[in-house]
């Protein structure tokens, strides 16, 4: 008999003990933080997920439970250069150690090179997947090649022209320089 595991609330102890797997192909409109960063988001976009709980030898007299956890999505966003639409893929690949508590993980975080996250029986696996490609996004999103032709310049001719139209707001001063006998 095989155990269902919940991804909403993982028993991550119980998944690592079994060396359990599971995969999840979801929509982006699940994750309500990613879909805030989203630009022409559609319900055709989706987060292809999978997990798999595992024991490893420890130094201590109990072994480690560490999950691997992968993911791949495909984010809209906006160009930053040509400021039409673009979708970025983002992939995480990801170990995570899990440790007894909070205090733990907090303590031994500076000397891990891995992630170390506190071990749960209602852990949420959503929160984690959305918490990495968040992490995963660019600073600056961008085509490749724009598919529109990028002004590479900072102003027009037409601005150039309006500029040069204007008049100098302190011309009128220039009279009063020379008038200094204070009537």
């Amino acid at each position: 008999m095989t155990k269902d595991y919940s991804p909403d609330r993982l028993d991550v102890k119980a998944f690592v003990q079994a060396g359990a797997h599971l995969k999840g192909h979801d929509s982006l409109l699940k994750y309500e933080r990613l879909v805030q960063e989203a630009h022409g988001i559609h319900p055709d976009l989706h987060v292809d997920w999978q997990v798999q709980g595992e024991l490893r030898a420890a130094e201590g007299p109990a072994p480690e439970a560490w999950m691997h956890l992968t993911v791949q999505a495909t984010q809209p966003l906006l160009c930053q250069r040509c400021l039409t639409p673009v979708d970025v893929p983002l992939e995480v690949d990801r170990w995570f150690r899990f440790v007894a508590d909070e205090a733990t993980a907090e303590a031994l975080d500076d000397d891990a090179e891995e992630d170390l996250l506190a071990i749960s029986r209602e852990f949420d696996l959503h929160a984690l997947i959305e918490d990495e490609l968040l992490m995963a996004l660019p600073v600056v999103a961008r085509h490749e090649e724009c598919p529109v032709v990028v002004p590479m310049v900072s102003s027009s001719e037409d601005f150039d022209a309006a500029e040069a139209e204007k008049p100098n707001p302190f011309a009128a001063l220039t009279g009063f320089k020379g008038d200094k006998s204070g009537s």
